[in-house]
């Protein structure tokens, strides 16, 4: 991997992030609200859910 390559990668999320609050912003604000609510552990499991998820398809995309 390239330093390109994390660059262009990171643009990505930055871009993927900035949907919501730009289209849709009051329901973003109950989003982050309701999660704001949630227990750490609710938080940790969805977190980890992310990033299981996106390892899997990463892995699926290279190899």
């Amino acid at each position: 991997m390239t330093i390109d390559t994390l660059i262009l990668a990171i643009c990505f999320v930055l871009i993927l992030e900035g949907l919501g609050p730009l289209l849709i912003p009051n329901k973003w604000q109950v989003l982050l609200k309701d999660m704001a609510a949630q227990s750490p552990n609710v938080l940790r499991r969805i977190g980890g859910l992310l990033v299981v998820t996106g390892s899997v398809i990463l892995w699926f995309i290279l190899f």
